[in-house]
């Protein structure tokens, strides 16, 4: 059964939303992207509604199963830019909780190891791999909209990253399966994803 994910860059004067279907055997198909924006010369309020009713009527229409979020570190960017992306990630956490959809939260370098298998890539990279993946004519512009659709495979990733399990226990014995083996760029996801909790960790 397939599963849809909403990925949501988030910013106040550039909303990204990217929105893909993920099918067994992570077949990954595009569904919608876009981006709301705002200008600066708005009053923060108007600007926060409008960012927040597109949010909201996305998620009324596209119905999604998952949320993925951008994790943005204080130092990674200058206080006004974090201040505007924590209040729409405020936004967008709170209409996913009220629809009691779950959240994912990715750092940068996550979601470019998650498409790209490197988790330094630059935006163009991140744009032409997100083309691929999606079968699309052209890599998705501008890089909110690419960025976003970028957050939703990381998700994707994420939930299919496979791993070791333990089967017959029998006798005491314990045999190991190995489930279908991941592809670099979910390798490099899954170092970047380690690498996040330890930064994590000392930050805490």
């Amino acid at each position: 059964m397939s599963r849809r994910i909403i990925g949501i860059d988030p910013g106040l004067t550039r909303c990204g939303v990217g929105i893909i279907d993920v099918a067994p055997g992570r077949k990954l198909s595009f569904v919608h992207v876009s981006v709301i924006q705002t200008h600066a010369d708005q009053e923060l309020d108007q600007r926060l509604r409008v960012i927040g009713d597109g949010i909201e009527a996305l998620l009324n229409t596209y119905q999604p199963d998952a949320l993925s979020l951008e994790r943005v570190f204080a130092e990674q960017r200058n206080l006004n830019t974090v201040m505007g992306v924590a209040q729409i990630s405020g936004i967008a956490l709170r209409e996913a909780a009220l629809r009691d959809i779950p959240t994912q939260l990715h750092t940068p370098s996550e979601v470019k190891a998650a498409v790209t298998g490197y988790g330094r890539a630059e935006k163009a990279q991140v744009g032409e791999m997100v083309r691929k993946l999606l079968g699309l004519k052209a890599a998705p512009k501008p890089a909110d909209a690419a960025d976003a659709l970028a957050l939703a495979i990381c998700a994707a990733w994420h939930n299919t990253v496979p791993s070791v399990k333990v089967t017959n226990r029998m006798h005491g014995s314990a045999r190991a399966e190995k489930v279908a083996a991941p592809t670099r760029a979910q390798e490099a996801w899954l170092a970047a994803e380690r690498a996040a909790k330890t930064r994590g960790r000392r930050l805490g």
